[in-house]
């Protein structure tokens, strides 16, 4: 019976420490706070977005028989917008951004490609929808983040950027910083621990 209760601690006390091998790892020692900094699209946002912007296209008079489409490619992160001429490409780029905005998804995720002609007498453009943080815009944060002098350390990791720190409210006070900072992209801030 004693030997059970001994085993059972045991790999407890095991697990804990396979927790910090797995947090010393990644950087973080147990008195330490961190959160991540990541630039994301909420997919399902977007397919809300083209959703609503086509049933507007299909009510709007100004683009009765009119051949605009709206195709979201997810695997590749595109939206592709193709309309008659410019003028109409660029009332549904309108209507793609304020729908975007009562969906709470952010117009600086967005990079627009140039408008090419297309099949059919019509015009089309590509815009591609930013999913994770470039090096260069990781680089640049991390530098801003050091330059700010506050008591935080930035790492870069794959396509987001980790800031540590023994101070929550120096981590509180990084995340105040970098959202008065212009990078660019659209910035969120996950994994607060």
């Amino acid at each position: 019976m004693m030997s059970a209760g001994l085993n059972c601690r045991l790999t407890e006390g095991a697990v804990r420490a396979e927790d910090l091998t797995k947090q010393q790892e990644e950087g973080i020692v147990a008195d330490q706070s961190s959160f991540d900094v990541v630039s994301e699209v909420n997919m399902q946002e977007m397919k809300n977005v083209v959703d609503q912007a086509t049933k507007e296209i299909k009510q709007r008079f100004d683009f009765k028989d009119s051949k605009t489409e709206l195709t979201l490619k997810e695997k590749e992160k595109e939206l592709v917008v193709l309309s008659d001429d410019e003028y109409k490409l660029n009332a549904v780029i309108e209507i793609i951004k304020t729908k975007c905005v009562k969906r709470g998804v952010s117009l600086k995720a967005f990079e627009y490609g140039k408008i090419e002609e297309a099949l059919g007498a019509t015009v089309r453009q590509v815009i591609k929808i930013q999913s994770g943080i470039s090096s260069e815009k990781a680089k640049e944060i991390t530098k801003a983040v050091k330059e700010s002098k506050i008591k935080v350390q930035a790492q870069i990791q794959g396509e987001q950027v980790r800031v540590i720190s023994k101070s929550k409210d120096d981590l509180q006070t990084a995340i105040a910083f970098l959202k008065g900072k212009d990078f660019g992209i659209d910035l969120q801030f996950t994994n607060y621990r």
